[in-house]
C-alpha cells in the first residue's frame, strides 16, 4: 500500500511507513475489479436470448458447399477409355490440372479421388498400349500364316473333291468329263441328272471357297451326245479332258501358292504365281 504522507510503497498489512514512519491506514482494501458490462439481450417470457454475432470487418466470407471439378470428372471418363491412346493421354493431363485446381480452390472444389482414379487409368493405358502393340505385332503374322496354311490345305482338298467328282461323272453318265462345275452341282431335293449330278456342294460349284477361286476348263474335244447320255438327261456334251486352277482370292492374305489339277488327278503347285501342267507336283 502507499504511504499517504510520502507516497512510499509499503507491504500489505504494514502499520507504519518504512520511509517516514507515518502510521498507515489499517483497513485499506484492494481496488475492486469492475464488473463486466451486461450483455444486451432480448427476453421472451423472461428468458434471455443472445444477440446475433456479426462477422469482423475484413474477415473472409463464409465458404459454401464444394463443387465437383469438371476436369476431374473428365479425367475419370477418359480413363475408362484408356485402351485408346489419345484418351489415356487426356486422362493424365486433365487429372494433373484438376488436382492443381482443387489444391488452389481453398475447399471450393472437390473430386480429388476422381482425378487420382483418372490418372491411374491414364497411366495404365499409356503403359499397356505399347505392350499390346508388341503382342499384336507378334501374334497377327502368326495368325495370318496359320490362316493361309489352312486355306491352302482346304484348296488342295477341294481339288481332290473335283477330281473325284469329274471321274465319277464320266463313269456314271457316259458323257466324258463335265463341261462346267455347275454340271456336278445340284439341289438335294431333286434327283441327280447329267446336268446336275449332285457330286459337289453349291459353294464349291460357285467357284469361290476357302479364300480361293476355282476355275474349271474343259480342254479336250467335246463328246458326242449318245442315246445313253441323252437318256440320262445330258443336254450339253462333255469333254475328253479338263483342268482346274485354284488361285488365292487375295494373294498374300488368303493364300500364297496356286494349285492345278487335270484328268490325271495329279495336283501341282506354283509358289509365286498361277500353276499349270508344268508346275511341280505337290508333295
Amino acid at each position: 500500500m502507499l504511504c499517504p504522507s510520502c507516497g512510499e510503497a509499503n507491504a500489505m498489512g504494514a502499520k507504519s511507513c518504512v520511509r517516514c514512519g507515518s502510521q498507515l491506514p489499517v483497513d485499506a482494501a484492494p481496488p475492486e475489479t469492475p464488473a463486466a458490462a451486461p450483455v444486451a439481450t432480448g427476453s421472451v417470457l423472461g428468458l434471455a436470448t443472445p444477440r446475433t454475432l456479426q462477422p469482423l470487418p475484413g474477415a473472409p466470407p463464409p465458404v459454401g458447399p464444394a463443387e465437383n471439378s469438371g476436369k476431374a470428372i473428365a479425367s475419370l471418363i477418359c480413363g475408362f477409355f484408356m485402351w485408346f491412346f489419345p484418351a489415356a493421354v487426356a486422362a493424365i493431363i486433365l487429372g494433373h490440372v484438376s488436382l492443381s485446381d482443387i489444391g488452389r480452390s481453398a475447399g471450393k472444389l472437390k473430386g480429388r479421388g476422381m482425378a487420382i482414379a483418372g490418372l491411374v487409368l491414364g497411366y495404365a493405358g499409356v503403359f499397356f498400349i505399347p505392350v499390346l502393340l508388341i503382342l499384336a505385332a507378334i501374334a497377327i503374322p502368326n495368325l495370318l500364316r496359320a490362316r493361309i496354311a489352312a486355306n491352302e490345305a482346304s484348296a488342295v482338298g477341294a481339288l481332290r473333291t473335283i477330281d473325284t467328282a469329274a471321274i465319277t461323272y464320266s463313269a456314271t453318265y457316259g458323257n466324258g468329263f463335265p463341261a462346267t462345275l455347275e454340271s456336278m452341282d445340284g439341289n438335294e431335293g431333286s434327283e441327280p441328272t447329267c446336268d446336275r449330278a449332285h457330286l459337289i456342294d453349291s459353294s464349291l460349284a460357285s467357284g469361290t471357297r476357302y479364300g480361293y477361286e476355282f476355275t474349271y476348263l474343259p480342254t479336250g474335244a467335246s463328246s458326242i451326245l449318245g442315246k445313253d447320255a441323252k437318256a440320262k438327261g445330258c443336254t450339253v456334251a462333255g469333254s475328253s479332258s479338263y483342268e482346274v486352277h485354284a488361285d488365292p482370292a487375295t494373294r498374300g492374305t488368303t493364300g500364297l501358292r496356286s494349285f492345278y489339277t487335270d484328268q490325271t488327278a495329279i495336283i501341282r503347285v506354283q509358289p509365286d504365281g498361277p500353276a499349270g501342267s508344268d508346275s511341280a507336283p505337290l508333295e
